[in-house]
């Protein structure tokens, strides 16, 4: 006969507070499933949304977070997203930001473009 144990790391129920003042558990799939509308047919594989999923669910517990806005969900979304994939981060924040006008979606590629221009000149000093 063999025994096996199995450990688990236990974690603390994290409440979202949703933008009308609801509050509902935090779920991981919400998260992944819009992560994978934003990178439906692009070159971004499931690995690596769930990787991302799996960062932003385990900085929350880092934390020590009981509670979360969505609006705090919705930022670290972004911010993975434009690690892996600049279209999808347009995608997600162009639904997540509730654009009304192209003026903002303008403003938001001219941010995006900026930020990808900074890393560049910080990647080059880096190589010096």
């Amino acid at each position: 006969m063999r025994f096996t144990t199995h450990e688990r790391l236990v974690t603390h129920p994290i409440w979202v507070i949703k933008k009308d003042g609801r509050r509902e558990l935090f779920n991981r799939q919400k998260v992944e499933i819009g992560m994978m509308k934003a990178c439906e047919k692009r070159p971004v594989s499931p690995e690596q949304i769930k990787r991302a999923v799996d960062e932003i669910e385990w900085e929350l517990q880092r934390r020590g977070a009981r509670q979360i806005t969505s609006r705090e969900i919705g930022e670290m979304v972004m911010s993975k997203l434009l690690e892996i994939d600049d279209v999808a981060y347009i995608r997600f924040a162009s639904v997540y930001q509730e654009f009304d006008d192209a003026r903002r979606f303008a403003e938001l590629l001219a941010s995006l473009q900026k930020q990808k221009a900074q890393r560049r000149k910080d990647a080059n000093r880096k190589k010096r």
